[in-house]
């Protein structure tokens, strides 16, 4: 399924839209670093692979950013952990 993602700014998160509802992952800007905080993802487009586009997105922002990573949100510890060349940009001080 092909995914267009936004970062929408103002409302601090990655997201797409599915079927009319918005899909996103929440973030958070601390002491110089970026926290995920959450993903949703509408019971219409689950199973998907939208999570994990969302995921692969942020992790890029983060990326080509250079900002280092706090992570809060289960699904993107899970992301990271099977995609272990994420596993760099998260700030070693505030390891969860």
């Amino acid at each position: 399924m092909e995914v267009s993602i936004i970062n929408n700014t103002k409302l601090s998160r990655f997201e797409t839209e599915v079927d009319g509802e918005f899909a996103f992952v929440e973030y958070r800007y601390y002491k110089g670093d970026i926290a995920m905080m959450h993903t949703f993802v509408p019971e219409s487009g689950r199973g998907k692979g939208i999570s994990s586009a969302l995921a692969k997105y942020a992790l890029e922002y983060v990326k080509e950013q250079k900002l280092k990573l706090m992570v809060y949100c289960p699904f993107i510890a899970k992301y990271i952990k099977l995609h272990p060349e994420y596993e760099p940009l998260i700030d070693k001080q505030y390891r969860q």
